[in-house]
């Protein structure tokens, strides 16, 4: 399975970009949950969903 295929990547994604959306353009918002989901590539699949998603947020919000 690639980034672009992972759920927790995918659902996150359209999750952030309903949130950013008048901040931050839809790529944007891509690349940073689909490079925290590479920081997070040790953690166990059943944390994933949650801590990409939280991990992205902070990211964007600093950002934003």
């Amino acid at each position: 399975m690639t980034l672009t295929d992972d759920p927790a990547v995918e659902q996150a994604v359209a999750r952030l970009a309903d949130e950013f959306r008048a901040r931050l353009r839809p790529q944007v918002i891509g690349t940073v949950v689909r490079t925290c989901r590479q920081d997070l590539s040790g953690v166990p699949a059943t944390a994933l969903p949650e801590l990409v998603e939280r991990l992205a947020r902070e990211r964007l919000q600093s950002v934003a």
